[in-house]
């Protein structure tokens, strides 16, 4: 019987330390792979990007183990519910609507109204014209609800590219990716700014109650403190990058 007692206590042991080797996991994080600068495949092959840049430095402020993988746009929020992964990282605009199903840290980058990426030289009437949006995000529910006609752009097609193929006049996107291509191809294209405000930054997805929006907060607090997020944003996105103050 001491014998078998023993052998109980050290089952339960072995049973501990084997869930605690669980425990220590990876974090696995997701992202597009095709929204540069935020996040794209370099020359090697590797996720790059803002993002890729801003994901390694939270998970080493957070002494995590971490690592990338590529998914879907369109299927993200429901892998992410499905524990296909863990963490989103890919542009992600802080939504209501999204926030009912996911839980988001604090932006990483700020909430600015959208604008439009015209051909340089047309600023007064592309707007006016035939407008393109990426399907599937805040921009083409936007134009679907409030009655706009659009051009729907899907994943494989870049909407600054659709815009100087003439394919469109305008497209509606983000501030910081607007400017960032602006930068890109310098006196082809030009920004219109807008007033309208869609979300409420970007923000990092993790699935309700997950322990990991705490501890990216923290980590994204102190690069909030120290200036080095800030650093980040005008890094890739340009001097006109719109910064937490």
């Amino acid at each position: 019987m001491r014998a078998h007692g023993w052998l109980v206590v050290l089952l339960m042991l072995m049973a501990s330390a084997l869930a605690a080797c669980g425990s220590e996991n990876p974090v696995v994080i997701a992202t597009s792979g095709d929204y540069h600068p935020f996040n794209f495949i370099n020359e090697s092959g590797e996720i790059d990007g803002l993002e890729r840049e801003l994901g390694d430095e939270l998970c080493r402020r957070a002494g995590l183990e971490c690592r990338w993988m590529l998914s879907d746009w369109e299927a993200m929020i429901p892998d992410l519910m499905a524990e296909e992964f863990d963490v989103i990282l890919a542009g992600m605009s802080i939504t209501a609507r999204r926030g009912e199903l996911i839980d988001f840290t604090q932006a990483y980058s700020p909430s600015t109204p959208s604008v439009f990426v015209v051909r340089a030289g047309q600023e007064e009437t592309a707007p006016n014209g035939t407008i393109g949006v990426t399907a599937n995000t805040i921009y083409s529910d936007y134009m679907t609800e409030s009655g706009h006609p659009f051009v729907p752009l899907d994943g494989s097609v870049d909407a600054v590219d659709a815009v100087l193929n003439v394919q469109i006049d305008a497209a509606l996107v983000d501030h910081g990716y607007g400017v960032a291509k602006r930068e890109e191809r310098e006196g082809l294209l030009a920004i219109v700014e807008t007033s309208l405000s869609l979300d409420q930054g970007l923000g990092i997805g993790v699935r309700q109650g997950s322990e990991l929006r705490g501890e990216f907060d923290r980590a994204l607090a102190s690069m909030k403190s120290d200036g080095s997020l800030n650093d980040l944003l005008l890094k890739w996105l340009g001097e006109d990058a719109k910064t937490f103050r």
